[in-house]
């Protein structure tokens, strides 16, 4: 189950019955939107957790609104694309819109499991970009200190041990 306080944003707005029911079964917090002006006007002060866009009836609309939704932040936005088997050919050459798909019909586990699989992945992302910004901001006041002799020796002692086995 989704954190409340992360909300996803879908497309289009209304979400077909079969989406809206796996993701309120799933215990995801979800806002439909038709628009990335729609989508902006109703973005959550943390951001959105997620997009999930259903591209099986309009395909072109769903990269359009995906290429302007990552150019808005400088953090990419999670996306996941439901489209259909006949549509798979038009994901070449666009990796840099998505970061996974579904097909549809989907099975309301595999979808759950794909969200819970870019969810996670974005916040252990989120988590290591804020610890480089506190990395960054300590050495600006003068206190950086070198790790790499510690992870160097850290990783010589383990190679040591396997040799030792």
């Amino acid at each position: 189950m989704s954190d409340p306080s992360r909300l996803l944003a879908v497309v289009p707005d209304p979400a077909s019955p079969e989406l809206a029911r796996t993701l309120d079964l799933a215990g995801y917090t979800w806002k439909a939107v038709n628009s990335t002006s729609a989508a902006s006007d109703a973005e959550p002060d943390g951001g959105w957790a997620g997009i999930v866009i259903d591209a099986t009836d309009d395909l072109d609309s769903a990269w359009s609104f995906l290429r302007t939704a990552r150019k808005q932040h400088s953090v990419p936005t999670p996306a996941l694309v439901l489209l259909s088997g006949g549509q798979l050919g038009e994901l070449e050459h666009r990796d840099d819109l998505y970061d996974d798909f579904c097909l549809a019909p989907f099975h309301p586990s595999e979808l759950e499991a794909r969200l819970q699989h870019l969810l996670s992945a974005d916040i252990a992302w989120k988590e290591a970009q804020l610890e480089h910004e506190r990395a960054q901001a300590v050495a600006a006041q003068g206190m950086a200190i070198d790790v790499l002799p510690y992870e160097t020796a850290a990783t010589k002692a383990e190679i040591d041990y396997q040799k030792a086995r």
